[in-house]
């Protein structure tokens, strides 16, 4: 292995010192299958002469073996470690590798090109300053060239290389270079892709042409190499000088006499006698000191682990963040996010996860989906879950209100991973989504009415209520029962109304009668009307004789709300079946006997429970359920 710096040779000391005080850049290649990403990290290393010569000796055997290179080296294997990605030939999970030059040291990540391995590419780009996007100069761009240009997007990358690779295979030809540079600024324009710098860049991986050296074969490009543009691209404007915002990660008490909050500076810069904020429980002091390893500073800059002291002493803890007076963000326990979702088990609204942001770890549950985004098509659709890979924007509620900010502004403050309970892995990333800042409104100040559309879309479903209206016997709890196992097992939010539950609570003391019957459901319709404005899909069982009694129920809950199921039976039936013992007491308070039972006319759905299996009346009543675009 060599390396382009003398000074390695004539001292050390001075070397190491001048490598570590070297600017750090974190990029990730991204592309299509087959673009050849590995291909152009291999060639990166190789010609920088940052490859030993046992490692390139070994990966000169295996090209023989398992290469697709013909006789050349096939430098893809450098980072192709596992087995299934060699004999496959594309990359599955994310590489990481590391190399430097006499300017500049960096970081590479090899991201998967797979539309199933979306959550690695956002994993790869969570810490990345730059993306390298391939594309295959053959093919233009390609549906997952749009695609990781946009989740590169979604993660605040800065700087854009698109670098049209296999360019020999077109001959160079810049009419070829020149129409997919149009294609693709075409396409970022509709995305509202607006990145710091972005730069084109016609190239041979496997080659070598314009990755590090010049190509003859390009004669018309001007512009820089890759290795160029990595070395000189400014990165150091992107940090955020002027917000303050120290995340505490633990309180450093070595002795009686020392106090310090130790943590690492996410951004701005904090100096001796600063007067701060520690939120959320926003008490006040000043900076006393600020104490590393080597000693105590005059100040510190993003990315500088250290540890503050403050002139008062004030309760600060893990999970409290550190910020100047005159520059204060949000304060929420709700905010609004974009949400890559890595788990195999789907993201359910309402569920209770772990919300891990910076160093605070707070209980809470995505409230709910506003749409989830089509990666491939980046449409926006309606969700009632997102599964594996899926991205969608969310609401996210948590049990105490923390500090945040938009991760557009602060990519630590404003991210976040959701931390499963049960599991304790991490089943999603999410990029907080900054609110606009109104005149005169509080911190804390959030929607504290929860809208029914928004209880519709966390539960999935329109909410609904099912009169099982019929005689004594016609089998409506027995029904309205067996539905409501149906819709709860499918993962609905679904409760029984029993009218001869009721009479032993809320209803207490109602007689039997017609009047007592008719008042019985009222009342009933009024509880179904709450429990519809919750969400819920209410299933209601009441004799409800009277038509005009059912009238008013309609008009209360809502035309487009009540359905009426005629559960039917005949009298004979009702009398051998006779669940409640009504019909052997021989009283005067028989439906459709002692008094009148007004049939529905007008009922959404007859079911004839003589005739008709219970399995077949449940199925029927769903089918109404789903016509009505309640599930």
């Amino acid at each position: 292995m060599s390396h382009q710096s003398e000074l390695i040779s004539e001292d050390i000391l001075a070397y190491l010192g001048q490598h570590e005080r070297k600017e750090l850049l974190r990029f990730l290649t991204c592309g299509n299958v087959d673009d050849g990403k590995s291909t152009l990290i291999g060639r990166l290393l190789h010609d920088s002469k940052m490859i030993y010569e046992d490692h390139l000796e070994a990966i000169t055997r295996d090209s023989k073996k398992v290469g697709t290179t013909g006789d050349d080296i096939d430098l893809a294997l450098l980072v192709d470690g596992l087995q299934a990605e060699r004999e496959q030939g594309i990359t599955i999970d994310v590489a990481y590798r590391y190399f430097s030059t006499a300017k500049r040291k960096f970081i590479i990540a090899d991201t998967p090109g797979h539309e199933q391995y979306t959550r690695n590419m956002a994993t790869g780009a969570s810490t990345c300053d730059l993306a390298i996007i391939l594309v295959d100069a053959r093919y233009g761009v390609q549906t997952q060239t749009r695609r990781h240009s946009f989740i590169a997007s979604l993660l605040g990358i800065k700087h854009i290389v698109v670098a049209i690779n296999k360019m020999d295979l077109k001959g160079f030809d810049e009419g070829v270079f020149e129409s997919i540079k149009a294609d693709y600024k075409s396409f970022a324009d509709g995305i509202a892709l607006k990145p710091t710098t972005m730069h084109f860049v016609p190239m041979s991986a496997l080659k070598g042409d314009n990755v590090v050296n010049h190509s003859e074969r390009s004669p018309w490009y001007t512009g820089q190499t890759l290795m160029e543009i990595l070395e000189t691209v400014e990165v150091a404007a992107d940090r955020n000088l002027t917000d303050l915002r120290f995340p505490v990660q633990y309180v450093n008490r070595p002795n009686l006499n020392f106090r310090g909050f130790a943590g690492t500076l996410a951004s701005g810069i904090v100096h001796k006698g600063d007067e701060i904020v520690v939120l959320p429980s926003g008490k006040t002091s000043r900076v006393k000191s600020i104490v590393t390893f080597d000693g105590e500073l005059e100040q510190a800059g993003p990315g500088q682990a250290v540890t503050l002291t403050m002139e008062d002493e004030i309760d600060i803890s893990r999970g409290d963040l550190v910020v100047h007076a005159d520059s204060i963000p949000q304060i929420s326990d709700s905010f609004d996010a974009m949400l890559v979702w890595m788990a195999e088990e789907p993201m359910l609204p309402g569920k209770k996860y772990d919300i891990k942001r910076a160093t605070s770890y707070v209980p809470g549950s995505i409230a709910s989906i506003t749409h989830k985004i089509d990666v491939n098509t980046l449409a926006e659709g309606p969700a009632s879950e997102l599964k594996l890979n899926e991205i969608g924007r969310v609401k996210v509620s948590l049990d105490t209100a923390i500090a945040l900010d938009g991760y557009e502004s602060n990519r630590t403050t404003g991210s976040f991973i959701i931390i499963d309970r049960l599991t304790n892995g991490t089943v999603a990333a999410g990029m907080i989504i900054a609110r606009p800042i109104v005149a005169g409104a509080s911190h804390h100040d959030h929607k504290a009415h929860v809208a029914t559309e928004e209880r519709a879309r966390r539960f999935g479903q329109q909410p609904a209520t099912v009169l099982f209206s019929g005689l004594s016997g016609a089998g409506k709890s027995t029904l309205a029962y067996a539905l409501e196992r149906k819709l709860f097992d499918m993962g609905r939010a679904v409760f029984v109304l029993d009218g001869q539950n009721l009479r032993h609570d809320l209803n207490k003391g109602l007689p039997q009668t017609r009047a007592g019957r008719t008042e019985n459901w009222r009342r009933a319709a009024h509880v179904a009307r709450q429990f519809n404005e919750a969400g819920l899909l209410t299933l209601a069982a009441f004799v409800a004789p009277d038509a005009e009694g059912r009238e008013q129920a309609k008009t209360l809950i809502g035309d487009d709300r009540l359905l009426t199921v005629y559960v039917q039976a005949s009298p004979t039936v009702c009398r051998e079946r006779d669940p409640q013992g009504l019909y052997a007491a021989n009283g005067d308070n028989i439906p459709g006997e002692s008094f009148p039972y007004d049939v529905p006319l007008n009922a959404d759905l007859v079911i004839d429970t003589q005739s008709l299996s219970l399995e077949d009346s449940v199925k029927q009543v769903l089918e109404l359920l789903r016509s009505r675009g309640a599930i």
